[in-house]
């Protein structure tokens, strides 16, 4: 994992965090996601499973859903996600499948992080593609996002 990022990094991760805000308002994990292609977002979302009663209506599948319409093509090249939290084996497994070249995430997950926490999806030599991944950026604002919410409801 890299550790370097840079400013624009942290500029994206507060609108992923705004999609986790809003996920967090309608039940859901504060989680969000965005994607940008060419410093403009084309795809942005919180996760909506709650919402939409759908097991994989996680932020990242319906961000790169949305930038995939947007742009009118399947392949993300020259695109950047940028994550709240470590994405799952499903999110990173689209990540892959989305050929998104960069991935930048807030806080790991340590019960189903897929980019080097339990799981290193994104960087298998098997696949067809791999992601660079830088992690940490904003981490202390999207767990505490999520120790709020998870606070409310116990």
């Amino acid at each position: 994992m890299s550790e370097h990022h840079f400013p624009r990094d942290e500029y994206y991760m507060r609108f992923a965090l705004r999609e986790a805000e809003r996920a967090g308002k309608h039940g859901d994990v504060p989680i969000g996601a965005v994607v940008t292609f060419q410093g403009e977002i084309i795809g942005s979302a919180g996760n909506e499973r709650e919402l939409r009663q759908s097991p994989t209506a996680h932020a990242e599948v319906l961000a790169i859903e949305q930038a995939a319409r947007r742009i009118g093509h399947w392949r993300l090249l020259d695109t950047v996600i940028y994550v709240t939290i470590e994405p799952c084996p499903m999110c990173a497994g689209a990540i892959v499948l989305a050929r998104v070249p960069r991935l930048v995430y807030g806080a790991p997950d340590e019960k189903a992080g897929a980019t080097g926490t339990l799981f290193d999806i994104v960087r298998d030599p098997r696949l067809n593609h791999s992601v660079d991944v830088v992690g940490g950026v904003l981490e202390d604002e999207s767990v505490a996002l999520l120790q709020e919410f998870f606070r409310e409801r116990r």
